[in-house]
């Protein structure tokens, strides 16, 4: 994979692609405080036959420092991304903040969209109560009472079931100070607030969840997303909120599936 990179006034956003240009694209958006490594997995099952872009989100790995953290900023640098590297249709793939960033990225390019694939991420629109959107106001304050180790070795469990998960992500989060990681998570939260809105998705979409998923109420909304839309919801077993880490052959073997229909 190859290192490459743009900037804007915000600051510089990383991505890495194997420039696999004659073949279709893939673009992979990691999570909340996750970084490019977290699809270390899909990128080495796929790379031989699609075009991979995976980027580390602004303000997130090597995209550090970056000014101001909106959706849409920082879907203004994957747009800047995609020129850049030629891409006039890919499958997006999100995973939890990913996710989110994908639908919101979608929603403006419609016409570029094959296909989007959610990995333990959640809707927009008129999902969230009052309560909800308060607590996810609080999360910086919150995360600054636990000691810096519980907090990181929490965060790890609550990501992943298997020891490869939880060791990746430790090693993911280790790049943070603390408060760098809690404003982190506060910033990546409380943009969803102001932002949120009712999106409509022209793409075929299918949404995957870690059976043991027990981030916030990802589960759930997850499921009411499937309820309200019928998109396929498929629970992938033995794993947690990184479900593509933690079982990387049912999620990379329904990827494959879908994309081949879609192609």
């Amino acid at each position: 994979m190859i290192k490459k990179s743009v900037e804007s006034e915000q600051g510089n956003t990383y991505y890495w692609t194997n420039e696999n240009v004659e073949k279709p694209c893939i673009v992979m958006l990691p999570g909340l405080t996750a970084d490019h490594r977290l699809y270390d997995k899909q990128v080495d099952e796929f790379k031989k036959d699609f075009n991979i872009i995976v980027w580390d989100c602004p303000c997130h790995g090597e995209s550090r420092p970056y000014s101001t953290f909106n959706y849409k900023l920082v879907t203004q640098e994957l747009e800047i991304i995609l020129k850049t590297e030629n891409v006039k249709s890919a499958i997006f793939i999100g995973q939890s903040l990913g996710g989110m960033i994908a639908q919101y990225y979608i929603e403006g390019h419609q016409e570029q969209a094959i296909g989007f694939i959610s990995i333990d991420s959640v809707p927009f629109g008129n999902y969230y109560s009052k309560s909800d959107m308060f607590w996810l106001n609080q999360i910086e304050w919150l995360s600054k009472l636990y000691p810096d180790k519980m907090l990181r070795d929490f965060m790890a469990k609550g990501c992943g079931v298997s020891e490869y998960t939880q060791n990746s992500m430790k090693l993911m989060l280790s790049i943070y100070s603390k408060r760098e990681l809690c404003h982190l998570m506060w910033i990546g939260e409380a943009a969803f607030i102001p932002e949120n809105h009712e999106i409509n998705l022209k793409c075929p979409v299918i949404l995957l969840l870690g059976e043991n998923d027990k981030v916030g109420k990802v589960s759930q909304y997850t499921r009411e997303w499937h309820k309200r839309e019928g998109y396929p919801l498929h629970i992938i077993k033995n794993a947690a909120h990184n479900s593509n880490q933690d079982n990387p052959d049912e999620v990379n073997d329904l990827i494959r599936k879908y994309i081949n229909k879609w192609l």
